[in-house]
């Protein structure tokens, strides 16, 4: 008979690193980076990377999650990520550590207790959008109407 305490716990331990951690796989052999303060061993990844290797080598050993964001990365690469997840940042290296913010992600990875900072992309580009469409409309039923 098991006691509570024998019991496993239900969700995986998780291992923290650091950025320092982080900072010493940064070699040809060994590419660590961090997004949204979840850390990938993306060695075996770089040369099948559609975007080159350079782009990798550029952000290797660092926190890459803004790189990432700007380039706009499909669901498939999102999820291609879990293969490449060995652990999160620790809570201590995370960006903007008080403000917490909780966003549901439909791309099917958890993500850790730290932030995760929006792309200035995300809501600046389609605003611009709906005000150029705005003046386009505008502009076309005044000119209809005047003819």
């Amino acid at each position: 008979m098991a006691q509570d305490g024998d019991k496993q716990s239900e969700e995986p331990q998780v291992t923290l690193y650091t950025l320092e951690d982080v900072r010493k796989r940064n070699t040809a052999k060994e590419i660590w980076l961090v997004i949204h303060d979840r850390v990938y061993d993306i060695t075996k990844f770089v040369e099948e990377h559609p975007g080159g290797e350079e782009v990798l080598f550029e952000q290797a050993g660092a926190d890459a999650t803004e790189s990432f964001e700007d380039v706009g990365h499909s669901i498939d690469a999102r999820e291609m990520l879990n293969q490449y997840y060995i652990g999160d940042l620790h809570p201590d290296d995370c960006k903007n550590q008080g403000k917490k913010v909780s966003i549901l992600i439909h791309y099917s990875f958890r993500v850790p207790e730290c932030d995760i900072s929006l792309s200035w992309s995300s809501w600046l580009i389609p605003a611009v959008a709906v005000v150029i469409l705005g003046f386009m409309y505008r502009f076309y039923t005044v000119d209809s109407r005047s003819s």
